[in-house]
């Protein structure tokens, strides 16, 4: 970007009446210590060598506090009585005497022990009742250990207890203070997944540790025994008043029942029948066989009589089973064998032939006549069965009529006998669990619901207090916060907000650099001046793009001062677009850093190319190395470092120079321009120039006044006080 202006108001400089040379000449310069000023934190430029000088510096103020913590720490240790814990263990499992366990109860129920289940029996070991009796048997409320009024009264402790600090152990009872030293001792817990409860203590005396441990797991069982006599003895108690109602139930309904059943002839024959329903049965029998005889005698008497209609031989078994009717066949079968013989040697006419036919004639005769009487002895009992239908059916019939009507009766007298049996079942149900009761109750060995598997044994290592922890701990926390504390007062020391008037001037950063003939620096009221516009400004001097008609260190150290006092309560960062300035580079506290030309060849990183001022809390970007083509600055990535440091800063100075070769929309883009012109710019040309400068794009324009410009100034921000 070049302005055609620019050196209209002044001579060419071939001009051999005007012609000068402005050399800048470097030299050597004391460079201020590191350790005064230290980079922001926030972008991570801490300079740790720094801050280990000073903690060198202050190594006695590290070493003795941590010396004399050890010591200390390692005399109280030595000093506090040591406890000593030992631990017994009990396991619920809910074991169950399989002879002593209720009848209707499933193993299944017993053995079912949730985690709220053993957080409760925990709960049961840390009782009062348990406490009180563990007390008594050890004989703890004549220990000084647990009663420290027998050993005598702090008057500290009652000091203190008058603050409300702790309590007064005179104010207690002596069982309270048993109590309370009895509960500082104890420890009862879970352990996870498990059904395992752990009882720890801790008392002065090993053995008395141990011998209280197992107090507590005896007495936690013998009071899970007492709680089931108790309960069962109870339980007895009261199934036995109410056994005795039941029984006054139970006959009052059984006589009901009796006296219902006579005054309505409902008796009770076989098989719990009532007589009525019973004789229906019999009958109803007696009738269907009586059916079945009839039935039966007219088809017999019914076939031999067709029998003998038709000729046929009779072959009906009620027949063949007569005693003459097999005679008679007999004596049938042996004439028919002496006709046949005989027919073999005599004719048919012979007498003796004729006279064997006439025997087997009337031996068939007398068959047909015993077959017809049985078959009207069978018709007689077909007609006998039939009278024996009648009569019971009629009986039947009666009995129907009689059951009916004693219907309603029956149904009231098996209501009433419901009632009885309820009573009954239930009178027998209390009686078998008043025996179980009573059985619970009686016996001295039932099992709890736990069982020690581990008992305490006595232990020779103390377990309060742990000495090599304790003074570790406290060693090295009094060196960490004794280095802690150094370290950041040492950063709020060198990070806090400074006046004007502390800050060093900036001529002392760049004594190497001498501008002959005439640098173009603002007056200092000038700058200050115009650094209140901009702090007063707010986001509208957000950007600003500084830049001039002269040399491009002029520019710089102006740029500088201005930068400086806009640090006052701002964070403000001074961006290098000139070709690479001596003067930035002496007044960085890290004059090799790289800069943007680094950044653009993706050769560095923010963190990298961000440095401190040596004598103000003012961020640096620098041009980075020589060399680099100019062109990188037409870049993209300029455009979106500059945005990154436009979100994290207040304020955002871009020094340009003369800025010929750099892209007008980088510079011009929401920002403001302050221009240092060379003192032989007329008026006219400033006048154009920032006329065009706004017309480019620039929001606002200030010009610093050329009159104010000394050949030989030396800018000094304690002027600015």
């Amino acid at each position: 970007m070049r302005f055609a202006f620019w050196r209209a108001g002044k001579k060419t400089m071939s001009d051999p009446e005007t012609k000068s040379e402005s050399i800048v000449t470097p030299a050597p310069a004391p460079v201020p210590a590191v350790s005064e000023v230290l980079p922001n934190p926030e972008l991570g430029d801490i300079d740790l060598r720094s801050i280990g000088r000073v903690l060198l510096r202050k190594k006695r103020f590290i070493i003795i506090p941590t010396i004399l913590a050890f010591a200390l720490s390692l005399l109280i240790v030595n000093l506090i009585t040591p406890r000593y814990k030992s631990e017994a263990r009990i396991l619920i499992d809910g074991r169950e005497n399989v002879f002593l366990r209720p009848s209707g109860e499933r193993n299944d129920e017993r053995n079912v022990v949730d985690p709220e289940a053993v957080a409760s029996q925990v709960q049961l070991v840390l009782s009062r009742d348990l406490a009180r009796e563990v007390i008594k048997k050890n004989n703890l409320a004549e220990n000084p250990e647990f009663d420290p009024v027998l050993s005598g009264v702090s008057p500290l402790k009652s000091l203190l207890a008058l603050f409300g600090i702790g309590r007064d152990p005179l104010r207690m009872t002596p069982e309270e203070r048993v109590l309370e030293a009895y509960y500082d001792r104890l420890t009862a817990y879970a352990v996870e997944k498990s059904r395992v409860i752990v009882i720890e203590f801790q008392s002065g005396d090993p053995e008395l540790a141990a011998s209280i441990a197992n107090s507590i797991a005896d007495g936690y069982l013998v009071l899970q025994l007492n709680a089931r006599q108790e309960q069962a003895k109870a339980a007895g108690q009261w199934l036995s008043g109410e056994i005795d109602n039941l029984r006054k139930k139970v006959a009052d309904a059984e006589s009901r029942v009796e006296e219902f059943r006579s005054k309505s002839s409902l008796f009770i024959g076989i098989n719990n029948t009532s007589l009525s329903n019973q004789q229906l049965g019999e009958i109803n029998t007696q009738l269907n066989n009586a059916r079945a005889l009839k039935s039966d005698a007219e088809s017999k008497a019914r076939l031999i009589r067709g029998m003998l209609q038709t000729g046929k031989p009779i072959e009906a078994s009620e027949v063949l089973n007569s005693e003459l009717i097999r005679r008679l066949s007999e004596q049938r079968v042996t004439l028919r064998a002496q006709l046949a013989e005989q027919s073999s040697t005599l004719l048919d006419r012979h007498p003796r032939i004729r006279e064997l036919k006439a025997q087997l004639a009337d031996l068939d005769r007398q068959l047909r006549e015993e077959a017809g009487k049985i078959s009207r002895s069978l018709e007689n009992d077909a007609r006998i069965a039939s009278g024996r239908v009648e009569s019971l059916s009629n009986n039947l019939e009666q009995l129907k009529k009689l059951a009916t009507s004693s219907n309603g009766d029956d149904v009231k007298l098996r209501a009433l006998e419901r009632e009885a049996r309820a009573q009954r079942d239930l009178l027998e149900s209390y009686l078998a669990k008043y025996r179980e009761a009573t059985t619970r109750e009686n016996i001295d060995a039932a099992p709890s619901d736990g069982r020690i598997i581990s008992r305490a044994i006595v232990s020779n290592t103390p377990a309060y207090p742990k000495k090599l922890p304790v003074v570790l701990i406290a060693t090295l926390a009094t060196l960490m916060l004794t280095t802690g504390t150094i370290v950041t007062g040492e950063l709020l020391r060198i990070t806090s907000p400074r006046s004007l008037a502390a800050i060093q001037p900036a001529a002392s950063g760049m004594r190497g650099f001498r501008v002959d003939p005439a640098p173009a620096a603002a007056d200092l009221a000038d700058v200050v001046h115009l650094a209140d516009e901009l702090r007063a400004a707010g986001k509208a001097a957000h950007k600003i793009t500084i830049m001039g008609t002269g040399q491009n260190e002029s520019i710089m150290l102006a740029a500088l001062a201005l930068a400086r006092l806009l640090t006052d309560g701002a964070q403000v960062v001074l961006v290098d677009l000139s070709p690479s300035s001596a003067a930035l580079t002496a007044t960085s506290v890290d004059p090799a850093a790289a800069g943007l030309a680094d950044l653009m060849l993706g050769e560095a990183s923010f963190g990298q190319v961000i440095t401190r001022d040596r004598l103000s809390p003012l961020h640096l970007v620098g041009a980075g190395r020589s060399d680099a083509d100019r062109s990188l600055l037409q870049s993209p990535r300029l455009a979106i470092a500059l945005d990154a440091l436009l979100r994290v800063y207040d304020h955002v100075l871009l020094v340009a120079g003369t800025a010929t070769d750099l892209p007008a929309k980088i510079l011009t883009e929401q920002a403001r321009a302050i221009v240092v012109p060379d003192p032989s710019m007329n008026a006219d040309a400033r006048m154009r120039m920032s006329s065009q400068l706004k017309a480019i794009g620039f929001t606002t324009v200030t010009m610093l006044d050329p009159a104010s410009i000394r050949p030989d100034m030396q800018i000094d921000p304690r002027e600015a006080a």
